[in-house]
């Protein structure tokens, strides 16, 4: 597809005998949909309407998160890649939809990254500062902070839209990179992509995750080494309590992305830094194809995680999920027993 055109490629695979990855990404995409998208709505749900013990930032993050996770999950990977694996000519390898395509793709995938990028850096300030987070830490920043990311988001992907083209090929229409397009603009974008989609966005939260577990050593060490002095006694187990649920969502959002994603991140780099990048993507006995569609399929797995990871280190959300499937699981039961009812009461 097109948002993953550094590792995968557009272009429909050969009618000859088909390599075990292909088969792979025919069954992934489809089942990661199937699995992420009614989860991630259920943690909107959640989170919404129930009480899961989190600030009003936090909820306005995490909510965002999910909306922009099943975005990337309808876009990229039912509309495109789902269709590509499955459909001889899906129908963005049509005019308009081959222009379209790539503004909506990276603009619900960066959206995705830099709301993680930015919710990062909020619990970051307000495990580490008194100050700014009684401006920073408010539902009325995050909304700002949300809407920002989104529309800046869909508003660096528009050039895309004069990078591609639709072409008719050996009986076959596919959506391309314009062949008389410049290189250096071509270039560009696909560098400014993994700029904005992966190094910076490490940078960021590997730096914050870092200074943040670095405070919390520290400060076990000053209560361990300094336990008279009654200061430290006292702000110490306040760290501890009330801001030790900050920091393990921190970094359970957080590092899970950057750990799904560095595959990706890393294959990418190799293949634009060396003469790899004119390689046939379609080839999978060369390893590093292997390798990028492997680390494509983990980076949109983040779009489906959340919700597990949630349920596995957020008590009251595991109390509130566990709470709404007993809930539903009495329902299913309630109507099936008076069905049975009915159904007896008509035969009688």
């Amino acid at each position: 597809m097109q948002f993953m055109v550094q590792s995968v490629v557009r272009e429909d695979m050969s009618p000859q005998k088909q390599h075990w990855m292909v088969t792979l990404q025919e069954v992934f995409y489809p089942a990661l949909a199937a699995v992420g998208i009614p989860s991630n709505t259920i943690t909107f749900l959640i989170i919404w309407r129930r009480n899961c013990m989190l600030s009003r930032s936090s909820t306005f993050y995490l909510m965002a998160i999910s909306v922009a996770d099943n975005l990337v999950l309808i876009f990229i990977v039912v509309l495109e890649l789902s269709a590509k694996y499955h459909q001889q000519e899906p129908f963005w390898s049509y005019e308009p939809w081959c222009n379209l395509r790539d503004i909506f793709n990276y603009g619900a995938y960066n959206a995705s990254t830099w709301l993680v990028v930015v919710f990062t850096v909020e619990r970051f300030v307000f495990i580490h500062t008194w100050k700014m987070k009684t401006k920073i830490c408010t539902s009325r920043c995050a909304a700002w902070t949300i809407t920002a990311v989104c529309l800046l988001s869909h508003f660096f992907a528009i050039p895309y839209y004069w990078s591609n083209v639709s072409v008719f090929e050996n009986n076959q229409t596919r959506c391309i990179y314009k062949p008389e397009a410049p290189s250096h603009f071509i270039h560009a974008l696909v560098w400014f992509q993994t700029l904005q989609a992966y190094i910076l966005p490490f940078l960021i939260i590997l730096t914050l995750n870092g200074l943040t577990l670095r405070l919390i050593s520290l400060s076990n060490r000053v209560h361990i080494t300094t336990d008279l002095t009654s200061r430290v006694h006292k702000v110490m187990p306040l760290l501890r309590s009330r801001k030790r649920k900050s920091v393990v969502l921190l970094v359970t959002v957080s590092m899970s992305f950057v750990l799904l994603s560095v595959t990706r991140a890393i294959t990418q780099i190799i293949l634009r830094t060396t003469h790899m990048y004119t390689l046939d993507r379609n080839d999978y006995n060369l390893q590093i194809n292997i390798a990028a569609d492997t680390g494509t399929m983990l980076s949109l797995s983040n779009a489906a995680a959340n919700m597990y990871l949630y349920v596995c280190t957020q008590s009251k959300f595991r109390q509130e999920f566990l709470a709404c499937v007993r809930q539903v699981s009495f329902y299913c039961k309630k109507n099936t027993s008076q069905k049975s009812t009915s159904g007896a009461t008509h035969k009688n």
